[in-house]
């Protein structure tokens, strides 16, 4: 299987070494980035990036490609995908698939007149064995009809700082933290929940990543839990005085259209770090957390305990649960046979709009009605093909 790589980033020079250790024939034919800090990853695993290529149009033209993997700082996200579909290839993008909603709905446009069926994403966490077995407990009937959610996801001081750092702190290039890195949660409660989300609220800010409370004040002058994590493009050393705009706390409720509630929190400096739900139904009721690896599931008439499930943080491929490899081997697939995958680019899309109203709603400190942007995406994604 030939592939190309536009962004050959930290995260796909790492799925790389994850896609060839799933499939030998694997082979990046090449890749399009003026800095691709995912190239050492690749090169110690002792796989090929294949040619260097000026821009992804020359890369399309000089390679017969399978696959084109999309990498790219988000923003770039919409252009990227364009290319591909316009040249006919089946295509893997990262998440989020794109950075602000005018995107969504260019996107939505886009997979209008392509259809959805050759873009793939990478919400690797709907992959993961821990989601499969809740949704497997949701199927059965455990919990009944859902009814609301709680659900986090915090990450250590270490990864915070990454962000302060990192191209990813400015929203122009990441559209936001939410977007960032939560979408990925958000679309897993969408897809428990079934139903669109309808209206938000939401609160935060930057309270920890701020000069007064940098260690180096109070005399403390090992900071390199602060730079454990490399950044890549447009790197800085900053982390308590960082030029960012991006948040580092916030939180939400969410309101579906079929009534279900949600809460979520994130938090970037926390130092026992946790990922982990309850969602609470009619019948029953699912507890779990990915970093802590476990599931359990009681029943609400006998109390019992009826699923209890403990997973690994990390296999000896996968840096998300034991869902990295999954995706890889299923990815591939789908693009060999056109097998189903659990996750589709409208799936990102919604947990994408969810995350950018919840920073709408937090900009203007307002409930942010989402209905009326519904009915502009449908009118995108269902308009006729010029």
């Amino acid at each position: 299987m030939k592939v190309g790589i536009i962004g050959l980033g930290f995260r796909l020079g790492y799925l790389g070494y994850v896609f060839k250790a799933i499939d030998e024939a694997f082979e990046v034919a090449g890749y399009v980035d003026p800095e691709p800090a995912g190239l050492a990853t690749l090169t110690e695993k002792g796989i090929s990036a294949g040619r260097a290529y000026a821009t992804p149009e020359e890369l399309i033209a000089g390679e017969k490609l399978d696959l084109l993997m999309i990498g790219s700082p988000n923003h770039m996200h919409l252009d990227h995908i364009r290319i591909g579909l316009e040249a006919g290839l089946k295509i893997f993008c990262e998440k989020p698939i794109v950075s602000t909603i005018e995107q969504s709905l260019e996107l939505a446009a886009l997979l209008s007149k392509h259809g959805p069926d050759r873009l793939m994403v990478g919400l690797v966490l709907r992959y993961a064995p821990l989601y499969r077995d809740l949704r497997a407990a949701q199927a059965a009937g455990t919990l009944g009809h859902v009814v609301s959610i709680e659900a986090a996801e915090h990450i250590e001081p270490y990864h915070g700082a990454f962000f302060m750092r990192d191209w990813r702190r400015y929203g122009r290039y990441a559209g936001s933290f939410m977007l960032e890195k939560c979408c990925h949660d958000l679309d897993l409660y969408n897809g428990v929940v079934g139903a669109r989300p309808e209206r938000v609220a939401s609160f935060g800010g930057r309270k920890s990543f701020i000069l007064a409370n940098d260690p180096s004040r109070d005399g403390v002058n090992d900071l390199q839990l602060f730079h454990r994590k490399p950044s890549g493009w447009l790197g800085s050393d900053k982390v308590f005085d960082s030029d960012g705009d991006i948040i580092d706390y916030q939180v939400a409720i969410v309101e579906y259209a079929n009534g279900v509630a949600m809460n979520f929190h994130t938090n970037l400096n926390v130092p026992d770090q946790f990922r982990r739900f309850c969602v609470i139904g009619s019948r029953g009721m699912a507890e779990g957390d990915f970093i802590r690896g476990y599931l359990d599931v009681h029943e609400v008439l006998s109390g019992r305990k009826v699923v209890e499930k403990r997973y690994a943080k990390e296999t000896a491929l996968s840096q998300h649960y034991g869902a990295d490899e999954q995706m890889a081997a299923e990815i591939i697939a789908h693009v060999r046979d056109g097998g189903p995958l659990p996750v589709s680019p409208l799936d990102a899309l919604e947990a994408g709009i969810l995350a950018l109203s919840m920073d709408e709603a937090r900009m203007k400190r307002t409930v942010v009605d989402l209905r009326p942007l519904w009915d502009r995406f449908d009118e995108a994604l269902h308009a006729r093909a010029a």
